[in-house]
């Protein structure tokens, strides 16, 4: 397992660093009034590299699932920073069709991330985190599609041209694409969750590995 977690560290840098490399060289940027098909690509590409690989592997499945859900859901916390989309839109630079519902879901997610690992990662709990992670889902899919949308809705309005380049761009191409893998795997793992995982005498949940 130790080298599943080399080679997924690895990828992930690699990813990053192409992520940034492409950004700065322009790669996601599109004519005005286009759909955004390179950014597209590069968000629904990894998670589509990632279903393949779980689903064809199963030491790889074996390692994701022994992940720590505790940790996996911590790291969205990091989503609060959200709020960047509504200080962009406030001053006209993210359309607010756009801006706002990315804005305050990404806050919504992030906010409740620390109760949701602590509290809601137990297979007692398994419903209520499996709908956690499913609102986190919805949360990047939405923000995605009214991304990808927006111009085709107000097609005078403010363009989301500034999600293609840096430093927004990394966040459709690297984190969004990331948290919502770190999602699914949560799910897979609550999925399988056994009333085993319950400490008879504790009552609390045997965490897996990180």
């Amino acid at each position: 397992m130790n080298k599943y977690a080399k080679l997924s560290a690895g990828l992930i840098a690699a990813w990053f660093a192409f992520s940034l490399i492409a950004s700065a060289l322009r790669g996601y940027s599109t004519a005005p009034g286009a759909p955004p098909l390179p950014l597209g690509l590069a968000a629904l590409t990894p998670i589509v590299v990632f279903l393949l690989w779980f689903f064809a592997s199963p030491r790889f499945r074996e390692f994701t699932l022994q992940l720590s859900p505790r940790v996996l859901t911590l790291v969205q916390t990091w989503r609060v920073a959200g709020f960047v989309f509504l200080v962009l839109a406030t001053y006209g630079i993210l359309p607010r069709l756009f801006a706002w519902p990315a804005g305050w879901g990404d806050i919504a997610i992030g906010a409740t991330a620390a109760f949701a690992a602590v509290k809601l990662a137990t297979p007692r709990h398994r419903a209520s985190f499996i709908a956690w992670q499913i609102l986190g889902i919805a949360d990047l899919v939405n923000a995605v599609a009214l991304g990808a949308l927006a111009g085709l809705i107000e097609p005078h309005g403010i363009p989301t041209s500034p999600m293609t380049v840096l430093p927004l761009s990394l966040i459709p191409t690297f984190a969004v694409p990331l948290m919502l893998i770190l999602h699914l795997i949560c799910i897979a793992q609550a999925w399988r969750w056994r009333a085993q995982q319950v400490s008879p005498a504790t009552g609390n949940f045997q965490p897996s590995i990180l």
